[in-house]
C-alpha cells in the first residue's frame, strides 16, 4: 500500500470511527423472551456452531473439549479448564484448512460449513461463538441473534464506533444471550480485585496505569514463511464489508493491525484493560483522549509502538502503553490511591499500603522494586476464559443478562475507539455524551 492510500485508509477509519449515533443512553430491555426459544434444563447439552475457526476461536473451543490442554506458554496461571454442559456441533470458516483442523479437533459428526448462513439456518444450534476478524464482529453477531441463537462474541466486540449501539439494539430485540470475550469479569482474581477497590482500601484513585508488551518478532518471521493455499480461501467472503483489495499475507495472518480489519493495540489489547478498570471505577466512558504512535518496526498500518492516556469525568486519568518488540513485563494494570496501590495482571493480584510518612517508598531488596512488600497477595489457579464460557452456559439456562454483556463490551470497546480517533486525528478527542459521538 503507498502512501496516499493509506493516508485514505486512516481518513475513512477516522470517520466511521467518530459516527456513534444514539442507543447507548437507551435503558436496557427486558430479557424476558426466553419463550422465543426452548429452555435447556439443567443436564442439557448447549449445542454450539463455531463461526471463524481461527487461532483464538480454537482457544475458546479447547475449554469446551474434555481432553486436558496444555498450559497456554508454559505459564501454569494459564491452564485450560475443561467446562462441561457444551458440544460442538458445526463450524464455519471461508478457509478450507481451517475448517479442516477445526473439525479434526473437534472430532466426528461435526458439520462444516464454507458459509456462516448455512450454520445459522441449522435447527439443532442453540448458539454461536463468533471468532472471526473484528469486522466481520457486528453483522454475524446480529444475523445469529436475529436467527434465535444466543452467542459469545470476541473482543472486540465493534470495529467502529457506531457499530456498537446497533449490536446492543439488537440484542435487547431479540432478547438473545450474549456474552462478550472480556474475561477479567469473570477471573476468580480480578473479582478480588473489584471487591478491594469498592472496600475503599486504596483511598482515591487518581491515576491508572496499564500496559502490554509482546514480542512479534517471531510471529512475524513466521507468517513471512507461510504462503496461503488461495485455492482454499474465499478472500472476497473474508473481506466483507471491507474495500475490494488485493490479498495480501500479513493481512490475513495480522489482520488486527490494519485498520480496514482491526484497530490495532488499542481495540486488540487497551479493550481488555479498559474493561477492567471501567468495571472497578464505575465509570463506563472516557470524557476525552491524546493518543501517539508509529510502526516503528514492523510493516502494519497500525503502530506497534502507542501511547494512550484517556481522562475520565470522576477524575482520574488512565494511561496504556504497548510495544510489540519486546515481551518482558508481559502486561498490568496499577491503580494508584491515596491509601495504597493494586497492580493485577493475569498472572497474580497484589495490594500495597502507602506509606503516609515517606514521599516514596521504601527499597525492598527481596523485590528489587521500591515496595513494600504486599498486604495481599493472590495468584490466579486458571485461565479466565474457562470461567467466562461457563456463565455464558449458565446465563443460557437461566436466561439472565451475563455479567460480560454486550452493553459492557460496547463500552469497552467504545474507549479503544476514542483513543483511536485522538491517535489517527492528531489532536484531543472528545466524547459528546448527549450526542453520542467523538469530537475533534
Amino acid at each position: 500500500m503507498d502512501t496516499q492510500d493509506k493516508r485514505k485508509t486512516r481518513r475513512q477509519f477516522l470517520r466511521e470511527t467518530a459516527k456513534g449515533g444514539a442507543g447507548l443512553a437507551v435503558s436496557a430491555s427486558s430479557i424476558a423472551s426466553a419463550s422465543q426459544s426452548q429452555v435447556l434444563g439443567a443436564n442439557d447439552r448447549v449445542r454450539i456452531g463455531v463461526m471463524g475457526a481461527g487461532g483464538r476461536a480454537m482457544q475458546l473451543v479447547s475449554h469446551l473439549l474434555p481432553e486436558t490442554q496444555a498450559p497456554f506458554a508454559g505459564i501454569p496461571q494459564f491452564k485450560t479448564k475443561h467446562v462441561a454442559g457444551a458440544q460442538v456441533v458445526a463450524l464455519a470458516d471461508v478457509y478450507e484448512p481451517s475448517r479442516d483442523r477445526a473439525a479434526a479437533r473437534f472430532g466426528p459428526g461435526v458439520t462444516k460449513f464454507h458459509d456462516y448462513r448455512k450454520l445459522l439456518e441449522q435447527k439443532d444450534i442453540d448458539a454461536v461463538i463468533i471468532g472471526s476478524p473484528d469486522h466481520w464482529h457486528k453483522q454475524m453477531l446480529i444475523d445469529a441473534v436475529e436467527a434465535g441463537k444466543d452467542a459469545y462474541v470476541e473482543k472486540p466486540v465493534s470495529h467502529s464506533l457506531a457499530e456498537g449501539p446497533e449490536m446492543i439494539r439488537a440484542v435487547e430485540k431479540t432478547g438473545r444471550i450474549v456474552q462478550t470475550g472480556t474475561q477479567h469479569r469473570s477471573w476468580s482474581h480480578y473479582i478480588r480485585g473489584k471487591e478491594i477497590i469498592d472496600s475503599g482500601a486504596l483511598g482515591n484513585v487518581r491515576l491508572v496505569e496499564s500496559y502490554w508488551f509482546l514480542n512479534y518478532r517471531g510471529a512475524l518471521g513466521m507468517v513471512r514463511q507461510q504462503r496461503t493455499d488461495l485455492s482454499k480461501l474465499d478472500w472476497k467472503a473474508w473481506l466483507g464489508s471491507a474495500p475490494p483489495q488485493p490479498f495480501s499475507e500479513m493481512k490475513f495472518r495480522l489482520w488486527r493491525y490494519y485498520w480496514d480489519f482491526g484497530g490495532g493495540a488499542l481495540t486488540d489489547l487497551l479493550t481488555h484493560a479498559i474493561d477492567t478498570i471501567q468495571w472497578y471505577m464505575d465509570s463506563p466512558t472516557p470524557s476525552s483522549a491524546i493518543a501517539v504512535g508509529h510502526a516503528y518496526d514492523f510493516e502494519w498500518e497500525c503502530p506497534d509502538t502507542i501511547s494512550c492516556t484517556l481522562e475520565y469525568p470522576k477524575g482520574f486519568l488512565v494511561t496504556y502503553t504497548g510495544n510489540h518488540a519486546t515481551g518482558i513485563d508481559f502486561g498490568s494494570i496499577i491503580f494508584r490511591g491515596s491509601k495504597g496501590i493494586l497492580e493485577i495482571s493475569r498472572a497474580a493480584l497484589a495490594v500495597y499500603e502507602e506509606d503516609s510518612v515517606r514521599t516514596f517508598g521504601g527499597y525492598n531488596p527481596a523485590s528489587q522494586r521500591w515496595r513494600p512488600q504486599p498486604k495481599v497477595y493472590v495468584e490466579s489457579e486458571h485461565e479466565g476464559t474457562a470461567d467466562n464460557l461457563r456463565l455464558w452456559l449458565e446465563s443460557i439456562r437461566s436466561r439472565k443478562t451475563p455479567n460480560a454483556n454486550i452493553r459492557v463490551g460496547v463500552e469497552a470497546a467504545r474507549a479503544a475507539h476514542i483513543g483511536n480517533a485522538a491517535l489517527l486525528g492528531g489532536k484531543k478527542a472528545r466524547w459528546n455524551e448527549e450526542q453520542q459521538e467523538i469530537l475533534l
